[in-house]
């Protein structure tokens, strides 16, 4: 038996990890210049594609509908979510609204274990005090002024948690074509809005490119979240993949040279240490 049992579920959450936290800061980025929903909507096309490529080149056998269902309801979620996370990144900064999502997508899950599974311990209850902490230290207003996209930060994250808890659902059928049944849902989801809404601009020449890009590595992060929950248990994968703001911050202060004040520094690192606390139930 091996001595690190959970170590592929482990591998598979840092890949999605990473790769989650870089799509969102591309995303974030070229939102700023690029009707978020529009940009959602083409970045899942990408990666409903992409994964659907794959998926064929490795003669994959499709999942049971039930199991693709799963997944769809998942990618709704998760589509609308993100389009809203991209919204929010671009109207704030991404080192606020990224931590906010990426606790609450995580607590939603322990929530979802106490109704089933019975109350968590001393660790999960502490992290969702210093949750609450960190929330409001990066919400608190300096200026008089409330910070913009906290309120679509919030949204974003209640519709990942869904994500994270509906997608547990598909089953242990083709990673791949959960991952493609997931990005397609998403896709009509938010393609729907963007033709009822005629959200179309703004945009610009080089975002068609990394909404493609974005959406690919986001979908990418899908498939290896999947595998996983597969491979392991469930609040390890949430643990480590719930992680991802803190690539999407450092890019953000490594590339866009974004400044934190004191106390909201104080909140981010907060708001990252309640992740692993809170999903630890």
């Amino acid at each position: 038996m091996s001595a690190f049992p959970q170590l592929p579920s482990v591998l598979y959450a840092l890949g999605s990890l990473s790769t989650w936290g870089l799509s969102d800061f591309v995303g974030g980025y070229t939102a700023r210049r690029f009707q978020p929903f529009f940009l959602t909507a083409l970045g899942h096309l990408a990666g409903a594609a992409l994964m659907a490529a794959l998926a064929l080149g490795h003669h994959e056998t499709l999942p049971a509908f039930s199991h693709l269902g799963w997944a769809a309801a998942a990618g709704t979620c998760g589509g609308v979510s993100l389009a809203l996370f991209y919204r929010a990144l671009a109207q704030g900064n991404m080192g606020m609204a990224a931590p906010v999502s990426g606790v609450l997508g995580a607590a939603l899950p322990v929530a979802f274990g106490i109704l089933t599974q019975g109350a968590p311990g001393a660790i999960p209850t502490g992290g969702f005090a210093l949750a609450l902490l960190g929330i409001w230290l990066i919400s608190r207003p300096e200026d008089g002024r409330r910070p913009e996209g906290l309120a679509l930060a919030i949204v974003s994250g209640f519709g990942f948690a869904l994500f994270f808890v509906l997608i547990k659902h598909a089953g242990s059928g083709a990673a791949l074509w959960i991952a493609a049944g997931s990005r397609s849902a998403s896709l009509i989801a938010t393609g729907l809005i963007v033709l009822a809404g005629r959200k179309f601009s703004p945009t610009y020449r080089l975002g068609f490119l990394l909404g493609a890009v974005a959406g690919s590595i986001d979908a990418t992060g899908t498939f290896l979240f999947v595998r996983a929950i597969q491979t392991g248990r469930l609040d390890t994968a949430v643990i480590l993949s719930s992680l991802y703001p803190l690539v999407t911050v450092l890019l953000a202060r490594a590339v866009l040279r974004e400044r934190f004040t004191r106390w909201k520094s104080l909140g981010i690192v907060a708001a990252l240490i309640a992740v692993p606390m809170i999903a630890s139930g």
